[in-house]
């Protein structure tokens, strides 16, 4: 569990109302927000993905995201299964600036490393590469629609 400097903490989502709270966020940011058909929004590997929450001291969810891992991973990253993928990640429009974001991100790097994964992908929306290059993620290859949002591979070494 990471303490949060604005009043909240991110931790591994392991019981099923923290997983719930997940998918709300999820569902309250991707599908309202942006659009994406609620349908794609959750897959097969929600199921053995490492699901991360931040939530406001009062229990209030703020964000979440995904590690996947293993075959799954591979399946996203082109078969390199020392690397893990970062997924999902959404944060509440009342929390956006408080730095929930970078927090998740780094609870992710945690869960990869201590799964002993050298490395994280993910795929970032063209308006987030600015956030994931202050974390130290790299873009790579071309960009590349997904739920009909313009995307860039990006990958961080641990």
């Amino acid at each position: 569990m990471t303490a949060g400097n604005a009043g909240y903490v991110v931790r591994i989502a392991e019981e099923p109302a923290d997983r719930e709270a997940c998918f709300a966020v999820r569902k309250e940011v991707f599908v309202g927000e942006q659009g994406v058909p609620e349908d794609i929004e959750y897959d097969a590997y929600d199921a053995g993905a490492v699901h991360v929450l931040a939530v406001r001291e009062d229990g209030v969810p703020l964000g979440t995201g995904r590690l996947l891992h293993g075959e799954a991973a591979a399946a996203k990253n082109g078969g390199d299964a020392s690397v893990g993928s970062l997924g999902r990640l959404a944060v509440t429009r009342e929390a956006r600036g408080l730095g929930v974001g970078a927090a998740l991100v780094r609870a992710i790097e945690d869960a990869a490393r201590a799964r002993g994964l050298t490395a994280v992908d993910l795929h970032a929306q063209t308006q987030a590469l600015g956030f994931y290059e202050r974390l130290g993620y790299a873009a790579y290859g071309p960009e590349f629609p997904d739920a009909g949002i313009p995307h860039r591979s990006m990958r961080r070494s641990l």
